[in-house]
């Protein structure tokens, strides 16, 4: 009978030390699987951009170099208006895509209240009708009594860009007797190659940094009118509350400038067909010393 007590005892302390070991491997658990949980969470960054060959290869840039920097990064392309609306709605971190402030003058007039402007990422940039230096005419002021020769069309691109309602303030500043023709930035470099490989005449709505400038001999008509304005630069834009949510994301975009000679070598490798990512990739690979100051902390 005593052996069978003691035997009971030993079984009702094994069966004790066995739960209290339970519990306490529990508690460690979930106190380690909450530290790993914490260190291992992913940044994550969401860029909004507008299908314009200098703002897809300053987006793929900053993707590839944001990745470096261990951010999960996803990049959406949309039109101008819905670019500042997304960035006042939070609906994007930020973009690198804003030019100002004559450009997209209106839209920031719409919602730069409710949108942080962060820096500059690229100076001096033009916007304005461009023709082929083989085209004898000089002004926009001549363009009414050549209209035969441009068959009374402008090129353009994308309906919603400001370069496009600028323009159409243009035509009729001017009293133009043409219509602008909506495509998209690469309709509008291929209807340019075609007839220059034509030598016909054409007029397009460009805008320098852009490749063509660096494939074709080009020439702004002038603007006497001041329509276009000045220069523009672009602006890296975020959504409000970015710097005190984020401040590493911020001060690496906060950190982003460029060349034209930078962005117009991606965008002469995208002309030629070459891959976004791997356009983007190029760069960095040539421009590590650039890529780490954006990176690095202050």
């Amino acid at each position: 009978m005593k052996r069978q007590v003691k035997l009971l005892a030993v079984i009702t302390l094994i069966a004790v030390l066995v739960m209290v070991s339970g519990c306490t491997d529990q508690n460690a658990s979930g106190e380690s699987g909450t530290e790993l949980e914490e260190t291992t969470q992913t940044k994550e960054a969401t860029i909004g951009y507008v299908l314009w060959d200098g703002e897809i290869a300053s987006t793929n840039v900053m993707k590839i170099v944001l990745e470096e920097a261990g951010y999960d990064v996803e990049i959406i392309a949309v039109d101008a208006g819905a670019l500042y609306q997304g960035l006042a709605d939070s609906q994007f971190d930020f973009t690198t895509s804003a030019w100002l402030p004559q450009t997209q003058k209106n839209y920031w007039e719409t919602y730069g209240d409710d949108i942080d402007s962060v820096a500059v990422n690229l100076e001096d940039c033009k916007i304005g009708l461009v023709v082929p230096t083989y085209v004898t005419i000089d002004s926009i002021e001549e363009l009414n009594d050549n209209k035969d020769q441009f068959e009374g069309e402008i090129i353009g691109i994308d309906p919603g860009a400001g370069i496009m309602q600028t323009t159409e303030t243009a035509i009729d500043n001017y009293s133009l007797d043409y219509d602008l023709v909506a495509s998209s930035s690469a309709g509008m470099a291929a209807e340019l190659k075609n007839s220059i490989s034509d030598e016909e005449w054409v007029v397009v709505t460009l805008w320098t940094p852009h490749w063509t400038f660096n494939s074709f001999d080009l020439k702004y008509l002038e603007d006497p009118n001041g329509v276009y304005g000045e220069a523009d630069h672009v602006e890296t834009l975020a959504r409000v509350g970015l710097a005190e949510d984020d401040p590493e994301l911020y001060g690496i975009i906060g950190r982003f400038n460029w060349t034209h000679d930078d962005i117009q070598s991606v965008m002469a490798d995208l002309a030629d067909g070459m891959p976004e990512d791997e356009a983007a990739q190029k760069w960095i690979d040539n421009n590590p010393e650039k890529v780490q100051e954006w990176i690095a902390a202050e």
